[in-house]
């Protein structure tokens, strides 16, 4: 009788203890409001919900509060909420919250800046969007754990979000379970992500569909998905030659170029047949290139880049992007940006050989970090007592693990690519559609690393034709740019409407 007694108090104590720790996680919270938007003379009044989402592993075992911003059309009598389209977006980093697109183009509110100059301190304006995606589609800003006000939770770490792999994973467990509480799961699906939101996509949009979540649009702004066109590895030439293209782009919108020509379309044309006709041959030849032959490609890197011959020679036909940032505008005393090389900021140090900060990000971030608090706070009326965390590298011990299971053989990991597992999504499912939206100006993500990532997937004619490219000229961010953010618009809603259907 003793030792049942025993048994009984042993688990009633173990009982009490995962009770008490059950009530040691923290609970989700969730401020609601009305907001509304005035989209081509139209006012749209929406449901909005901002805050936190406990988000369960696959043992139903709460892992994180996941911070979202959710806008849901408020009128909808005579509709079926449940075929309106959802899109899912997010901005990069890794380790970016999602206020750049939330208040750069697709929120109901908009923060305006002086593209592509400075924009001076408060009071800054926030307006109604015009451009918002709202008219066409319900919206889910989501921030990856670390980041906004996502936090794990219970047993979980943060190193257990922050990675290639673990990141995919919480997104994917936040989306399916965030469509279960909301009753869409047959709405149909979009993932809007930019910069290294677009390799998250593609990695995405493979883990849902072998989950049986099936996209009907995926959406990547400023993308990249073979990470080895942005490193500049020791031997490698791809990243010289996908940034040459953007490196002539900025050239000829500072006016470097003698006798251009008019149309930058025309003129990328001509630099991308000499880019693969010339200088990637070039490159592949090394050591064995000729002094005559390296003396011809190095005068026309020059032409096309506004820069000097000699200085192409030095580097050995090899300039890195940070390179480009600091000699580029040297004389003049100033470096151009890195997100959007239309910008420029002042080179303190006309000896140094990288760029010493990025003129586009220094322009705006002040307008939209304290533009979108300020909202997020006194609109949305989240609780003031949260902190958001703009950024995850702010945390102690932030660090990304890079390995990815995609690109393991035999236990050794190779490039960084998921453009193998957008490959594999596209070819398992030939009806999902995607829309890829570039910046010219843009040497952060250049557009020239899209064309040679996707034309190296091996797709299948019918599946590669699922894939269309859309240009700006603008830069990673090409929202900031009023005419280029009206075209994002236009280009999104069509594929929306289109890949709806």
């Amino acid at each position: 009788m003793k030792q049942i007694l025993c048994l009984i108090l042993l688990g009633a104590g173990a009982l009490l203890s995962a009770q008490d720790a059950q009530d040691t996680i923290p609970k989700a919270e969730v401020s609601s409001s009305l907001q509304s938007v005035i989209i081509n003379g139209r006012t749209l009044y929406l449901n909005a919900k901002a805050g936190t989402f406990e988000v369960r592993d696959e043992n139903n075992e709460p892992v994180a509060l996941m911070g979202f911003t959710y806008y849901a059309l408020g009128d909808t009598r005579g509709m079926n909420t449940r075929n309106r389209p959802i899109v899912f977006a997010f901005n990069g980093g890794p380790g970016s919250s999602s206020f750049w697109l939330h208040m750069g183009a697709l929120g109901p509110k908009r923060i305006v800046v002086n593209d592509p100059e400075n924009t001076p301190a408060a009071p800054y304006r926030i307006v109604n969007n015009n451009q918002s995606i709202l008219d066409v589609a319900d919206l889910v800003m989501i921030d990856p754990v670390g980041t906004g006000l996502s936090i794990p939770v219970g047993k979980a770490k943060f190193k257990d979000f922050w990675g290639v792999d673990q990141d995919i994973r919480s997104l994917s467990l936040f989306i399916t379970q965030f469509l279960i509480a909301q009753n869409r799961l047959n709405s149909p699906k979009y993932l809007l992500g930019e910069s290294y939101g677009t390799f998250r996509n593609a990695g995405l949009m493979n883990k849902l569909l072998g989950q049986g979540i099936a996209m009907n649009g995926v959406i990547m702004v400023s993308a990249v998905f073979d990470l080895r066109s942005l490193l500049f590895p020791p031997g490698d030439d791809l990243p010289y030659i996908v940034h040459f293209p953007t490196y002539a782009a900025t050239a000829w919108y500072h006016d470097k170029i003698e006798n251009k020509e008019e149309d930058l379309l025309q003129f990328l044309e001509e630099v991308r047949a000499f880019t693969e006709n010339e200088y990637t041959p070039a490159l592949f030849k090394g050591d064995e290139l000729s002094p005559e032959a390296k003396e011809a490609v190095a005068t026309n890197l020059a032409r096309y880049t506004g820069t000097d011959k000699a200085y192409w020679l030095k580097a050995d036909l090899r300039v890195k992007a940070s390179e480009f940032f600091a000699e580029f505008l040297r004389e003049e005393g100033a470096v151009v940006g890195r997100l959007d090389s239309r910008f420029t900021g002042i080179n303190q140090d006309l000896l140094s050989q990288e760029g010493s900060h990025d003129p586009q990000s220094m322009a705006i971030s002040p307008a939209y970090i304290t533009g979108f608090l300020d909202y997020y706070y006194r609109d949305l009326k989240v609780n003031k007592a949260t902190t958001y965390a703009i950024t995850a590298g702010s945390r102690k011990g932030f660090k990304w693990d890079w390995t990815h299971e995609g690109n393991q053989f035999w236990n050794a990991q190779a490039a960084i690519n998921t453009g193998i597992d957008m490959a594999e999504a596209l070819s398992r499912d030939p009806n999902m559609k995607v829309l890829v939206l570039n910046g010219i100006y843009d040497l952060a993500t250049p557009f020239y690393g899209v064309e040679h990532s996707i034309r190296h997937m091996g797709l299948a004619k019918e599946v590669r034709d699922n894939i269309s490219m859309k240009y700006y000229e603008a830069g990673h961010m090409m929202y900031t740019h009023a005419p280029s953010l009206e075209k994002f618009k236009q280009d999104i809603a069509t594929f929306i409407r289109d890949s709806a259907r």
